[in-house]
């Protein structure tokens, strides 16, 4: 408990920081004229962001506390799952997320070296890092356009004997198809990991029930980084309704403790020194007994407080991004002979992380010519990710060999976005007259090619 003067100079520093704030980072803000730069993404934050960092940072507990426990169960609380355990990065996540189905605790189900784990190349690598580097293998499956999500139709193809596993990215907040793929991983006794990380605050409609993306499959995933939907800087999460896969994502965050305890906490069991484990001498201090190989893979407590506050600004965030979309959708809905433009996955509700867009056969153009002048004229793009992960540099090793992974056919249309596809944003920092220009560009250049 705080004494009057301490709450005194907490007040004046967290008012401080509000000030300043205000001063710089919005009063500042220059109103968007035609060759600004328009960016992706970006972080959208406030004083009442700055307030939560500084009042964490008074306490200088530094590594995760009092805001993490809070971001934890309302991050939980919003998506309506049972638990929500952080990390310091979406990318973290994953790796977590992949490492519990691998504990012997989980007996035959586990995933073990050699196993099979279906995902997609067209994505962001690190859906399909910790597969590799665990050694299992990676079973790739083409996409379909205009969602840019797994072909499912190509499931049962991708099936072996020793399939464990389907980890799957909602494409840039497009969810999959999510009543078929966990319908098949029910059908053959699959776990399945939605990659959450582009789609935080994206829906999907089974009977007739709405969920949110990450609480469907097994294990979700959450990413903070600052283009993301919420920032933290860097953060992520990881969230499922199975307390025994709670427990065994946050043994392998926290260096792959047996213990429990949260931080600052001992003895919570009240059998700190009196159980065995393993061959150690019976009565072997519980907080340092490891039950796997782990990492510390925690967020920060300075980072969990901007965390709470971001969080009450995420349904305004989701809906800015819904708008944006659907600006560039109608805006561009007169160019479809020469552009695919993106379509929502059926019975979905996405919460958009950008608008991709492929350039067709016909066009008179290809897509980096447009993405030049797109630049050129100051408009950020992106790729589609990796476009085709196994193209890349780091599987040179693996194509060479022909081992490591396996491809179901040829995938045609990841190929198809590897050369024709970019994106545009749809973040909450962009505003009307930036996204009239966006189109504006996009028609002059169209018209400018096909006069």
């Amino acid at each position: 408990m705080l004494d009057k003067r301490e709450q005194e100079l907490r007040q004046k520093a967290i008012d401080a920081a509000m000030d300043y704030c205000r001063h710089v980072h919005t009063d500042k803000k220059q109103a968007f004229a035609p060759g600004d730069r328009i960016a992706y993404g970006g972080r959208i934050f406030d004083e009442q962001d700055m307030a939560h960092l500084v009042d964490a940072s008074l306490d200088f507990w530094l590594t995760a506390g009092r805001y993490a426990s809070r971001f934890e169960s309302e991050l939980a609380r919003y998506l309506g799952t049972g638990y929500c355990s952080l990390a310091n990065s979406g990318s973290s996540a994953n790796l977590l997320a992949f490492m519990a189905l691998t504990s012997p605790i989980l007996g035959a189900r586990r995933i073990r070296s050699g196993d099979e784990v279906i995902t997609v190349a067209a994505g962001f690598p690190t859906t399909v890092t910790p597969i590799i580097q665990y050694g299992a293998i990676p079973v790739f499956v083409d996409v379909s356009l205009p969602t840019y999500n797994i072909q499912v139709s190509d499931l049962e193809e991708a099936l072996s004997p020793r399939t464990r596993a389907v980890m799957l990215a909602h494409t840039l907040g497009n969810p999959f198809d999510l009543q078929t793929v966990m319908a098949f991983c029910e059908k053959h006794n699959l776990w399945l990991i939605e990659d959450n990380c582009d789609a935080l605050g994206s829906r999907y409609r089974i009977d007739n029930a709405w969920h949110y993306t990450g609480t469907v499959g097994h294990l979700g995933t959450s990413s903070f980084y600052p283009p993301h939907h919420m920032t933290t800087g860097e953060g992520g999460a990881v969230y499922t309704n199975d307390l025994q896969m709670k427990k065994l994502v946050e043994s392998f965050r926290d260096w792959g403790r047996d213990c429990w305890c949260a931080s600052g906490h001992d003895n919570s069991c009240g059998n700190r020194f009196t159980r065995q484990f393993g061959d150690l001498p019976f009565g072997y201090d519980h907080k340092y007994v490891y039950s796997h190989f782990g990492y510390n893979l925690k967020m920060t407590d300075m980072q969990a407080a901007i965390g709470c506050s971001q969080l009450e600004k995420l349904p305004l965030f989701v809906e800015a991004r819904k708008r944006n979309w659907q600006i560039l959708r109608d805006g561009l809905a007169d160019t479809q002979e020469l552009l695919v433009l993106p379509e929502a996955t059926a019975n979905s509700d996405p919460a958009w992380f950008g608008f991709p867009i492929t350039v067709k056969p016909a066009a008179p153009f290809s897509r980096d010519q447009l993405v030049n002048h797109l630049e050129q004229c100051g408009i950020q793009t992106r790729m589609l990710f990796a476009g085709n992960l196994v193209k890349h540099p780091c599987f040179d090793e693996m194509r060479r060999a022909g081992t490591g992974y396996r491809t179901v056919g040829d995938l045609a249309v990841t190929d198809r976005i590897m050369c024709d596809t970019f994106w545009l944003g749809v973040y909450p920092g962009l505003t009307g007259p930036m996204l009239d220009h966006m189109l504006n560009v996009i028609h002059e250049f169209v018209a400018s090619v096909c006069r």
